[in-house]
């Protein structure tokens, strides 16, 4: 038997586009490699601190950065303790709960280290003892964080801790919110 009409030939067409889309493909993947590798090694990030020797070799409230945590005591106390500290000269950064939700006995201070300056200081304030945690923090901010036990601040804190002569010191950059010009949409 033989075919009536001929029989249509296969198509020997080559399709590009999934080769195309491939190689694409690549190429944006090598590119976002190379961008994230380059802006990794070539960070422009400003540093956390400065190095400073102090004048009168003494650290004052007004060089330290202090972040309040409630770490299980009642609501409210967190912002109270930040509101006193304040009025002390320390510049408050953070008034939140416990950002790992651990729970506190009485008050904890963590910092650079459990010697450094600006803990001492922050130490001085408190009416209860301290658990002191060096967490090799590079910005040298202190986290205070009040428990369930604390009761209440000294009703006059240290006023300043005195440093060894010629002592240099690593202080948080302090940012200072600019005001809005009137007329100007904060958003």
């Amino acid at each position: 038997m033989t075919a009536i009409h001929p029989q249509p030939r296969p198509h020997s067409r080559i399709h590009w586009r999934t080769p195309i889309t491939m190689v694409a493909l690549l190429v944006i993947l090598v590119g976002g490699a190379w961008w994230g590798w380059n802006s990794l090694i070539n960070s422009s990030a400003e540093p956390t601190c400065v190095d400073q020797k102090l004048p009168n070799n003494r650290l004052l409230p007004k060089q330290v950065v202090v972040n309040v945590y409630n770490g299980g005591a009642k609501a409210g106390t967190a912002a109270a303790v930040a509101d006193v500290l304040k009025k002390r000269g320390f510049h408050v950064a953070k008034i939140a709960n416990e950002p790992k939700g651990d729970k506190i006995d009485v008050v904890a201070l963590r910092g650079a280290t459990d010697k450094a300056p600006e803990i001492l200081l922050i130490a001085g304030q408190l009416n209860q003892k301290a658990l002191i945690i060096g967490d090799e923090r590079t910005d040298h901010t202190v986290d205070l964080v009040v428990g369930r036990g604390y009761t209440s601040l000294k009703a006059k804190g240290l006023p300043s801790v005195a440093l060894a002569p010629d002592t240099t010191l690593c202080l948080p950059i302090i940012h200072t919110p600019q005001p809005i010009p009137s007329g100007q949409n904060p958003n």
